[in-house]
């Protein structure tokens, strides 16, 4: 009864969560004026980040570039399918809006990383390589479009100009 494999995993998600926790209390400390308050938590963030690395790979998680590409439609696939509908269905009925809203945007922004993550592992059985070209990251929603940025999100209207470059 090998405990071990589950308990790597839990760890990895908390040690993931606390990465996104910190990221953002850096971010809001920044905002509030404590500078060293924010490099605290960026730097206990990256900390968690060597943890979450080290108890993924612990666990034969981190496979070749195809696993790692299959794993990834099918968890989009997983998102926008079944996660997110069940999501925002009960975030209607709670009558929580922001959740609903949230929950909306990822599950549009899930299919476009799916159809992202096909398309490379495609080109990757096919002995292609993709285009060298930066992709582009809505602040608001996610949207996550290559190569050039649109005048406006799709899905939330979000001036072009506010995405995020990622090389």
């Amino acid at each position: 009864m090998a405990e071990t494999p589950e308990n790597l995993q839990a760890a990895f998600a908390g040690e993931s969560q606390a990465n996104r926790r910190y990221t953002f209390s850096a971010e809001k400390a920044d905002q509030e004026g404590q500078p060293q308050i924010a490099r605290l938590f960026r730097a206990a963030a990256e900390a968690e980040t060597v943890h979450a690395r080290n108890h993924f790979i612990a666990n034969d998680m981190l496979g070749k570039t195809r696993d790692n590409l299959l794993a990834a439609v099918a968890g989009e696939h997983h998102e926008f399918t079944s996660m997110y509908p069940g999501f925002i269905k009960l975030a209607e009925l709670d009558g929580n809006e922001r959740a609903v809203k949230t929950f909306k945007y990822a599950n549009e922004v899930e299919k476009i990383h799916h159809a992202l993550y096909e398309q490379a592992l495609k080109a990757l059985e096919a002995g292609q390589k993709l285009k060298e070209e930066p992709y582009f990251i809505c602040p608001v929603c996610g949207n996550t479009v290559a190569g050039q940025v649109p005048d406006r999100c799709p899905i939330c209207a979000t001036p072009g100009a506010k995405f995020k470059r990622i090389d």
